[in-house]
């Protein structure tokens, strides 16, 4: 079966600040043409390398972002190959690019130009600041936005005598990418309904602000210093922190505390399953709870009776994660409704049994080195127009026969 942007044309300038947002896209099925200059995208260059060795070929970033794409090579400096890029435009539904403000109005390629070419054209523009915001000619990398942004200030340890924490893998980058596919697929129904194309300015950093969620509101409302707390949303004031250490020593999160009957129940019963019950005498506030329907939480600190329930629940989950190792109270948390997770490494992910038996760890086969490798798949699952990697990422110019000959013979 199709995915579910099947027929879709895609054209996409290398740059790193939009390669994710062409995966999205590509392994959703869309027909995604990657635009690289003849001496290859920096991407190719970037760390790390496939058994350690630089190559462009190798850079297992480049595959990771690459994927499902046919690759090109353009020298848009070049009146020809501005042409033949030209003729792919005309073919195109959504265009992708995170070149820097000024350069493709300086080819005479930006949106004003190509519309002229092809009307019903949408085309994305991933930039750090916005194409024409006071900040948009300042120099910016993913560290300096996710810190520029709130992101990193609101990631880290309770102890905040270390440093804040900065995501890992481009987090900025992706941010602004996924912004960038939920406008495009906007823009794709609103053209099915009017016919017309736009062009859409992705501000990376605008992105991120507002991906810290309750964070920048807090500050916006209160006026107070939003502080980090590990593993759950920085605030203005402490809040219960989720985390649990298990019997093997490994962490867990907790998740949201009990709140309903329901709840409160099924905490109690896991309390006896493990025969707890005499070190756990605060089982009584759970019974209480299971005479409401719902425990307000909101009332902490001002309602004795639920501030001695939550802590009743919070000291439940704690005294039985401390009597099982970390997996068997993951797996027993969630088979009883409550969203704790083990905290895993990236590489254990992958070797989850409830992420395997999704089809998350996908095989990605690579010709030209006789083997297939292990990629992390689809965040979602479609039921009737399923995502899927259909190739690995394109050598240079190795699409170039297929896609371009023909333009060449026009």
């Amino acid at each position: 079966m199709a995915g579910p942007l099947a027929g879709v044309r895609v054209i996409e300038l290398a740059n790193e600040r939009c390669a994710f947002a062409g995966k999205l896209l590509a392994d959703a099925g869309a027909d995604v043409v990657l635009v690289e200059p003849p001496e290859g995208a920096p991407q190719r260059r970037h760390e790390p390398f496939l058994h350690d060795v630089p190559h462009p070929e190798r850079s297992l970033s480049w595959w990771h972002y690459n994927t499902s794409k046919r690759g090109v090579t353009l020298d848009l400096g070049k009146a020809e190959d501005r042409g033949l890029f030209l003729q792919l435009i005309a073919t195109a539904d959504l265009f992708l690019e995170g070149e820097e403000p000024g350069r493709l109005a300086s080819l005479q390629l930006d949106y004003p130009d190509l519309k002229g070419r092809n009307a019903t054209l949408i085309m994305a523009s991933i930039t750090p600041f916005g194409r024409d915001a006071p900040r948009s000619a300042e120099p910016a990398t993913d560290l300096t936005l996710s810190a520029g942004s709130g992101m990193v200030w609101m990631n880290g340890y309770d102890d905040h005598s270390l440093a804040p924490v900065r995501g890992g893998g481009d987090q900025a980058l992706n941010t602004g990418a996924h912004y960038a596919v939920m406008s495009l697929l906007a823009a794709l129904l609103f053209r099915d309904g009017t016919g017309e194309g736009q062009h859409i300015d992705v501000n990376i950093h605008a992105c991120c602000n507002v991906t810290t969620e309750s964070g920048s509101y807090a500050w916006l409302v209160s006026g107070a210093t939003v502080y980090r707390q590990t593993g759950r949303h920085a605030a203005t004031y402490a809040t219960i922190s989720p985390q649990v250490r298990c019997l093997d020593g490994r962490y867990a999160n907790s998740g949201v505390p009990p709140r309903t009957r329901t709840e409160f129940a099924s905490l109690r019963q896991w309390i006896l399953d493990l025969n707890l019950q005499d070190d756990f005498p605060e089982i009584l506030f759970l019974e209480r709870a299971m005479e409401s329907d719902f425990v307000d939480l909101g009332k902490i600190g001002d309602d004795d009776e639920v501030t001695a329930i939550a802590e009743a629940g919070r000291n439940a989950l704690l005294l039985i994660a401390a009597h099982l190792p970390a997996y068997e109270f993951f797996i027993g948390g969630q088979e009883r409704g409550f969203s704790v997770g083990i905290i895993y490494s990236p590489e254990e992910v992958l070797h989850d049994p409830q992420f395997r038996a999704r089809g998350f760890p996908v095989s990605v086969q690579h010709p030209e080195l006789g083997r297939s490798f292990v990629y992390p798949g689809a965040p979602y699952r479609f039921n009737a127009s399923p995502w899927a990697i259909t190739r690995r990422a394109p050598q240079l110019g190795e699409h170039n026969g297929e896609v371009l000959a023909p333009l060449k013979d026009k």
